[in-house]
C-alpha cells in the first residue's frame, strides 16, 4: 500500500477552502439576518411599537456591528490570517452562548426576536464547527509541509 503524501496535502487544503467557503456564505447570511432585524425594528417601531422594545433595539445594534466585524475577519481568515480565523472562532462561540442567554430570559425581549437570537445561535454553531474545522485542516497542511516530502 502506498501512502501518497501529495494527495493527502491536496484533500486538507480543498477540505479548508471548502469550509471557508461555507464559512464566507455563513457570514454573508449573518449580514442579511441582521439587516432585517434592522429593518423589522424601524417598520414596528412605526406599526406596533410594543413589538420595537428598548432591549429589542439594543440586541439589533449589537447584531449589527458584529453583521460589520464578522466580514472583516472572514476576509483575513480567507487571505490565510490564522488570527482571523482565530477571531470568526470566539466571535462564533460567544455569540452562540449570549442569543442562547438572551433567548432564554423571560419577559425581556418578543417572541419575534426570540426567534431571530435562535436562528443566529444556530448559525454561530455552525460557523465555529466550520472554523475550527478549518483550523484543524490548516494545522495539518502545515504539519504535512513541514515533514517534507519522504
Amino acid at each position: 500500500m502506498v501512502n501518497n503524501m501529495g494527495t493527502d496535502k491536496r484533500e486538507s487544503a480543498s477540505l479548508a477552502s471548502l469550509s471557508l467557503a461555507g464559512v464566507e456564505r455563513l457570514v454573508a447570511a449573518y449580514v442579511v439576518v441582521a439587516l432585517g432585524t434592522l429593518a423589522a425594528l424601524a417598520v414596528l417601531a412605526a406599526t406596533a411599537p410594543r413589538l420595537a422594545t428598548d432591549e429589542a433595539w439594543g440586541h439589533a445594534v449589537i447584531v449589527a456591528v458584529f453583521a460589520i466585524v464578522l466580514p472583516l475577519r472572514t476576509r483575513a481568515a480567507l487571505r490565510g490570517s490564522p488570527s482571523g480565523l482565530r477571531a470568526l472562532t470566539v466571535i462564533g462561540c460567544v455569540l452562540l452562548v449570549v442569543n442562547l442567554v438572551e433567548a432564554a430570559l423571560p419577559g425581556v425581549f418578543p417572541a419575534w426576536m426570540r426567534v431571530e437570537m435562535l436562528v443566529i445561535a444556530a448559525m454561530m454553531l455552525i460557523l465555529a464547527i466550520l472554523s475550527v474545522r478549518v483550523r484543524r485542516n490548516r494545522r495539518q497542511l502545515a504539519d504535512h509541509r513541514a515533514d517534507g516530502p519522504q
